[in-house]
Parts: C-alpha cells; structure tokens; sequence
C-alpha cells in the first residue's frame, strides 16, 4: 500500500511502516501544496493513505469522492508517536477509500 506521510510529522514514522512504500510529502517535494491539492496530487500518484497531524483537514475536505483514505494522529512529535506505532500501523492497514481514521496518541509533554 502507498502511504504518504504529511509534512508536519517525523520522517522516523516511515519506520513503523514496514509493509507499507511509505513516503513524505517533503521527500516527494510537494512541500507548500494545500490540502486539497496535495490530496489531488496523491491520489492522482498512486497513493492510497494520507497520514497527517492536520486537525482541521477533517473539517476543510469532503471525502466522500475521494479515492485515498486518511488517518489522523492526534500528536505529531516522534517521542509520542514512537509509542504508538503499532496502533498507527493497524489504522493504516484498516483504512478505508474516503474515510477518516484518527489515532489518538496522547500529547507530548515535557518532562
């Protein structure tokens, strides 16, 4: 499965994502693009999930045509997510063309 991992996350998140062609949206070069386009432009590459920390996206894209499926991390900082990789990996694999996935991570606090 083609996954692309959004801009405001750790390049480490590829990682839990063994099974996956995981790629970053800054790899790619698409740094800059809006949401709508970036989302246009991934589908039109083959991509088959969108992941993001983006809590407005949910809110601003009707997904209901879309062909590529996004989940949601409710933390963005690789500390946090380091340790939910598994249940990030599981919502990558369960979802869903034009549907919402979210995963809540905790908050990043420090110590």
């Amino acid at each position: 499965m083609k996954v692309l991992l959004d801009e405001d996350l750790p390049h480490k998140l590829r990682l839990c994502l063994v099974n996956h062609d995981a790629s970053t949206v800054a790899y790619i070069g698409w740094n800059g693009l809006k949401n709508g386009a970036l989302l246009r432009a991934a589908e039109t590459a083959g991509f088959e999930v969108f992941v993001t920390g983006d809590k407005k996206l949910r809110y601003q894209q009707n997904l209901k045509e879309r062909r590529i499926g996004i989940v949601l991390l409710s933390a963005q900082d690789w500390p946090t997510l380091k340790e939910k990789q598994a249940e990030i990996s599981s919502a990558v694999d369960g979802v869903l063309p034009g549907s919402f996935q979210v995963v809540e991570c905790g908050e990043f606090r420090r110590g």
